[in-house]
């Protein structure tokens, strides 16, 4: 079942980007672009989920519903 999870994402001074989220305990995900952040962190959320899964049973995130808002960034 797919999981919607909220990400903060920052550009540090080093030019990388940094991906965290309150919502899953422990993801951190570093990426030379916002691109690959998000990538790394969509694999670092489901390895973390599918741990907690196992020891807890229920994820408390909700299911991703058949309509949502979904940022769009464009370089122009």
């Amino acid at each position: 079942m797919e999981r919607i999870v909220n990400l903060h994402i920052e550009k540090l001074p080093e030019g990388v980007y940094l991906a965290t989220s309150d919502e899953v305990q422990g993801l951190v995900a570093q990426g030379r672009t916002i691109q690959e952040t998000i990538e790394i962190a969509r694999d670092v959320a489901k390895k973390l989920l599918e741990v907690q899964q196992e020891r807890e049973g229920a994820l408390p995130l909700a299911p991703a519903n058949d309509k949502f808002d979904y940022p769009v960034i464009v370089n122009a």
